[in-house]
């Protein structure tokens, strides 16, 4: 086994939902606005904005927007191959991450890896520790989306007001 370090990690889940959703709920506006995100921008290289359900592109870049935060994730969609891998900058084009969906038996094994990550004391605790937590969670909302219908991330309770909210609550 590879030993764990800071600049990079793993996260995988098995999802039991056909691979096409699982990369419509990644790769589109409407799908990644279902279970993770208030606010999708998706702009190919030439300056126009993707349609709900065109997929994203290698060039593209995004602006991202949670319920409960107010800031902006930007970046650029690195790689995307129509059916089972996408790849990002993330966190300020800090670091990268990628998805890989893979048919396993009745469910699809999701594969996160967020890499490439400075590993400065800052970086390990807002981007290492903060994003590693955050995933897990932002998965798990997936898997119940696809698998039961209902979203876990909370959307009735303001959280912008409350210092180190993202740190504290399970379900930002």
């Amino acid at each position: 086994m590879t030993a764990l370090t800071f600049d990079s990690f793993i996260k995988k889940i098995y999802i039991k939902a056909p691979m096409d959703k699982l990369y419509w709920c990644w790769a589109t506006k409407e799908g990644i606005e279902t279970w993770f995100l208030r606010q999708a921008t998706y702009t190919d290289k030439n300056g126009s904005q993707h349609a709900e359900n065109d997929k994203i592109q290698a060039e593209d870049t995004y602006v991202w927007e949670w319920h409960n935060w107010d800031g902006q994730e930007k970046g650029t969609i690195l790689k995307a191959n129509g059916t089972d891998f996408l790849e990002f900058s993330f966190a300020g084009d800090v670091c990268k991450v990628s998805v890989t969906l893979e048919e396993n038996k009745d469910a699809v094994l999701l594969t996160l890896r967020q890499f490439d990550m400075p590993t400065d004391e800052e970086t390990k605790m807002n981007i290492y520790n903060g994003c590693s937590c955050g995933w897990t969670f932002w998965l798990a909302n997936l898997k119940a989306y696809l698998e039961h219908g209902i979203l876990l991330n909370e959307t009735e309770f303001d959280l912008t007001d409350i210092p180190q909210a993202g740190h504290i609550f399970v379900n930002m």
